[in-house]
């Protein structure tokens, strides 16, 4: 069983026991989620697509901890000016497990 959920303007199909990365939000590890906006639920029954959102289904899941994606370095050189600029970025996500689908 799998379904695709939209969360911060982006979809992701998630399954039961999958771990995944959404955008950072303040939340306690164990804490629980609910994300009711469902696009698709597939299983064995069959696909049950929304229009937009199917009614009734929900996605939960169990807030791993926060975490950081991979360090981006930004260089910026201005030519036969001896002015350089070095910045770097990292991104957090908060990892999260899902836990159940349901109809």
């Amino acid at each position: 069983m799998y379904a695709i959920i939209e969360e911060s303007g982006q979809q992701f199909r998630v399954e039961e026991g999958q771990v995944l990365q959404i955008d950072h939000r303040e939340a306690e590890p164990g804490a629980k989620l609910t994300f009711e906006r469902v696009l698709l639920v597939a299983d064995e029954k069959g696909t049950r697509v929304g229009k937009p959102l199917v009614k009734g289904a929900k996605v939960t899941a169990e807030v791993v901890g926060p975490s950081q994606g991979p360090k981006l370095e930004i260089v910026q050189v201005r030519r036969r000016k001896s002015s350089r600029r070095h910045i770097g970025h990292r991104q957090r996500y908060l990892t999260v497990r899902v836990t159940g689908i349901k109809e």
